[in-house]
Order: structure tokens, then C-alpha cells, then sequence
């Protein structure tokens, strides 16, 4: 399982690199990110989650995207989980601006001994600081049914390319 996550994040950062090479548009990056959230419900707690992914741009501002984390509660690092989550997202780009907003939504996988089926949506803005490097921050949310609690997490990182 674990060698499938890493070849599934190294396959969309590859895309990203080929996307992103003989044009001034940014076309594809990978990222990296940390941050802090809560799950909500009678069973609330605060977490911290830290992970990284790809994305890549395949129509105008459609992308395509995958990353893998880790998510634990502070009181108990040991008893965090790993998150795989293979998204579309949606990037509001005027052309060349450093600034670009997006919005993101997907299909969410929780494993730890077992695995749980969800879903996610957020959104969030890139700055790009340099031609290569920009800094992300966004909001995502992880549902896994009607019954369970929302997770939370308010991240920041960075993009790279």
C-alpha cells in the first residue's frame, strides 16, 4: 500500500514537471504542507496534519491532483492515520498574476490497519514569490459519512516547480 502511495505522488509530480517545461504559464507543481485542524461532533479534538502531492493543469484551470498525509491528534501523535486523496481542482488564473486562488474537491482514503472511504473540498490561494516557488494557503475539509465528524485543517506550505 505504502509503495503505491509514494509511485501514485511521484507519477503526478512527474506530470507536473513535464506540464510545466517549455512555457512561462505555470502548468503543473508539487507541494508540501503543514497544518492545524479540528474534527467536529461529540468526539471534537484538535489535530495536526502535514503531507505533500502534485498537481497539474490539463484544460485552462482544470487540474488534476493527488497527495498523501499524515493526520494525528496532538495529545497522541502515534495515533494519527494516513490520508490519500486524488482531487480536481479549479485555479481563477489572469494569465500571468502572482496571486491565483482555487477551489478543490475530491475523493478521500483514511488507512491505518483498515481503511475509510470519503470525500474533501477547500479551497485556497497560491502566491507565487518567484517563478518557481510559491506560498499555498488553504482550507480542506474531510467528510467519511453522514455520521461521522467533519476534519478540519487550515494549511499552509509551499508550492514548487
Amino acid at each position: 500500500m505504502r509503495r503505491t502511495i509514494v509511485g501514485v505522488i511521484l507519477l503526478i509530480a512527474a506530470q507536473g514537471v513535464a506540464l510545466a517545461q517549455g512555457s512561462n504559464e505555470r502548468r503543473g507543481w508539487g507541494y508540501a504542507f503543514g497544518g492545524v485542524g479540528g474534527a467536529s461532533g461529540s468526539g471534537s479534538t484538535a489535530f495536526f496534519q502535514a503531507g505533500g502531492g502534485g498537481e497539474g493543469l490539463v484544460y485552462k484551470g482544470l487540474g488534476l491532483a493527488a497527495e498523501v498525509g499524515y493526520i494525528a491528534p496532538f495529545r497522541s501523535p502515534g495515533d494519527g492515520f494516513g490520508i490519500l486523496s486524488p482531487d480536481a481542482s479549479y485555479h481563477f488564473s489572469k494569465g500571468s498574476s502572482k496571486l491565483v486562488p482555487f477551489v478543490t474537491g475530491g475523493y478521500s482514503l483514511a488507512f491505518r490497519r483498515g481503511t475509510s472511504s470519503g470525500g474533501n473540498f477547500g479551497g485556497g490561494v497560491q502566491y507565487w514569490m518567484k517563478d518557481r516557488v510559491a506560498l499555498r494557503v488553504e482550507f480542506r475539509d474531510h467528510v467519511f459519512s453522514s455520521d461521522s465528524p467533519h476534519l478540519f485543517q487550515f494549511r499552509v506550505g509551499l508550492s514548487f516547480r
